[in-house]
């Protein structure tokens, strides 16, 4: 146990060190970016490692896996974050755990959260997931029906939309994936140009383990992070 706490504990440090780097050769604060440590292939003893080193955002991209890892950190209050698709059957036991919802990628999806967030009296925080590398295997909105879902934002009223997500191509370069993050962040300006009055687009989600420096540099304020926080790891 000491030992599976100490290694998470270097992983942490020597990540947040590279979040601190690629921030200030950007010229931004280390504040600005939230790392979302992804859990999705590791046990809830593993998951507690990283909130004892310090580490309070968890990411899960299946639902069953959130639910059950909830449950077992209930006691740590840890600030969970969907990050995968989210079928429209699993939102109504999905929401409740959850701090921010990444991935909400339909018209269908906001407007099923909008209505179980109606029945149960609650809000929910999310992001808009944007199909910006155009992979046909992805999820998301395609860049140019954006304009049109924000416009729609004030109509939700439970639903409240803070930014937007996105993924580099999984078979492009480091270039690539900055090309990709760049047009991730130049879509977010022009819409916050004729975004509707109190809607706020801040929010940038935007790369993992293999290039969230780059998407930092190229303006995320917030990274997920699954494997490199487990090197060293039976897992």
């Amino acid at each position: 146990m000491a030992a599976l706490h100490l290694r998470i504990a270097d992983n942490l440090a020597k990540v947040r060190q590279q979040i601190a780097d690629a921030a200030q050769r950007s010229g931004r604060e280390l504040a600005e970016v939230t790392l979302v440590a992804v859990t999705k292939y590791v046990d809830a003893e593993v998951a507690r490692a990283l909130l004892d080193a310090g580490c309070r955002d968890l990411g899960e991209s299946r639902p069953q896996e959130l639910w059950r890892k909830a449950d077992a950190l209930a006691d740590a209050a840890p600030r969970w974050h969907f990050i995968g698709h989210l079928q429209r059957n699993k939102v109504r036991r999905t929401v409740p755990h959850i701090s921010l919802l990444h991935a909400c990628d339909s018209r269908r999806l906001l407007d099923e959260l909008e209505s179980v967030a109606g029945e149960t009296d609650t809000e929910v925080r999310a992001l808009i997931e944007v199909n910006i590398s155009g992979d046909t295997s992805k999820h998301g909105f395609q860049p140019s029906e954006m304009p049109e879902v924000v416009r729609s934002l004030p109509g939700y009223r439970r639903v409240h939309v803070y930014g937007l997500m996105g993924m580099a191509s999984l078979t492009g370069t480091l270039d690539d994936a900055r090309r990709d993050f760049e047009r991730l962040r130049l879509l977010r300006d022009q819409l916050l140009d004729m975004a509707p009055e109190k809607i706020e687009l801040n929010e940038l989600s935007m790369g993992m383990s293999n290039d969230f420096e780059v998407a930092i540099e190229e303006g995320a304020t917030m990274v997920r992070v699954g494997s490199a926080l487990f090197e060293g790891l039976d897992v």
